[in-house]
């Protein structure tokens, strides 16, 4: 039998992890979902909205991407493309769809810079807009898309708009990480709790999001997070700390995106997100310790029940099961993604607990963030 005291830990401990995927559960259902908005009235698109898309050896994303632009009902769009020396044909993808797209050729990348906000940088003060859609060069919008998201920013008086596409994955890896990967992001930053008055949570998805020109070059805009990663994240921090409205919403019907193409590329994009530059062993140490804390070890209560006879402990770790494994499989379907791999959450975790740990040793050794053909030194 186990000591009383070692029970009554483990069964806090198993309070703990269920409050948590609570709270997981509770912040999925709060998050706006968003869907196409009914024909524009005479006038509506008065506004004039500019689409910066920063690509780099996007060749084959870009075409379908730069396709559904062209085939917005929102007929005030300008359309910008900032090629980031690329050499697979990008070039000749953005001038196919010339005039009504235009092509602007980046300048060399400066110090301190991040490849993406230097383009993004360069793109913004090269449109005349009143507002401003970022967009990546892998999303692909449906043709209610800009029209709704600017009636939907414009109703919520929302000076940050950013939107989630549906996430098309394919291959095995794709269906078991990235379900996982949308937990982290929704429950790292909190994202419904950021549209409270006073909230201090801030997220921003740059994959796709507006704002008022105004807001955005009066902020400072991508030179002012020029050396970020998660320039989305510092943007939207931003925009919060100076007092400005951030809203987010789930958008399947409004537009997709295909993430990474394959395992490798997956691997590479992630610990760059988790990595950044501002890179910090404690922070890596501690979200290593969260995932093996809130996702694996709650697995061993169970066996351990039932190894040492413990009615009680074998009953806790019983439900723990059904609410890990049926809360994976829930969230999963929830987001479109399929339910059965949500029974494959531990290996998810397990990926992730790769990615930490190597992110962990790169930053000890000092390694630099690579990406995109790019490397970008830590910021000591």
């Amino acid at each position: 039998m186990l000591p009383l005291l070692v029970v009554v830990l483990l069964l806090v401990g198993a309070a703990l992890v269920l409050l948590y995927q609570g709270a997981a559960i509770v912040l999925a259902l709060q998050i706006t979902r968003l869907g196409p908005a009914a024909p524009a009235r005479p006038g509506a698109a008065d506004r004039r909205v500019s689409v910066v898309i920063a690509a780099r050896n996007e060749a084959n994303d870009l075409g379908p991407t730069l396709d559904a632009l062209l085939a917005q009902d929102y007929p005030a769009l300008e359309v910008v493309v900032v090629d980031g020396g690329s050499t697979d044909g990008t070039r000749e993808v953005i001038e196919r769809r010339g005039p009504r797209v235009r092509r602007v050729e980046e300048p060399s990348l400066p110090a301190g810079w991040v490849g993406k906000n230097w383009a993004c940088w360069t793109g913004a003060n090269a449109t005349h807009g009143d507002w401003l859609l970022f967009l990546d060069a892998d999303v692909r919008l449906a043709p209610a898309a800009v029209r709704t998201v600017i009636d939907w920013a414009t109703r919520e008086h929302a000076d940050l708009a950013s939107i989630g596409p549906q996430i098309e994955m394919v291959g095995f890896w794709e269906r078991v990480v990235l379900p996982f990967y949308v937990q982290v992001v929704l429950t790292y930053f909190r994202t419904p709790r950021m549209h409270r008055p006073g909230s201090r949570a801030a997220m921003a998805n740059g994959q796709c999001w507006l704002t008022p020109r105004s807001d955005y070059f009066a902020l400072g805009g991508h030179e002012a997070v020029r050396g970020r990663v998660l320039e989305d994240v510092a943007i939207a921090r931003r925009y919060r700390d100076a007092g400005r409205r951030l809203r987010f919403a789930w958008t399947p019907e409004l537009g997709r995106t295909r993430m990474y193409t394959d395992r490798r590329e997956m691997f590479e994009g992630l610990l760059k997100n988790v990595h950044g530059l501002d890179f910090s062993a404690a922070r890596m140490v501690g979200f290593l310790a969260g995932l093996v804390g809130l996702f694996l070890l709650p697995l061993g209560l169970l066996p351990l029940g039932l190894l040492s006879g413990s009615l009680v402990l074998t009953a806790v770790g019983a439900f723990l099961y059904v609410a890990l494994f049926g809360k994976h499989v829930a969230f999963n379907a929830g987001i479109g993604a399929s339910a059965a791999y949500g029974l494959l959450f531990p290996l998810a975790v397990a990926w992730y607990v790769v990615l930490v740990t190597t992110s962990l040793v790169r930053g000890v050794r000092g390694r630099p963030v690579a990406w995109k053909g790019r490397q970008y030194a830590l910021d000591r």
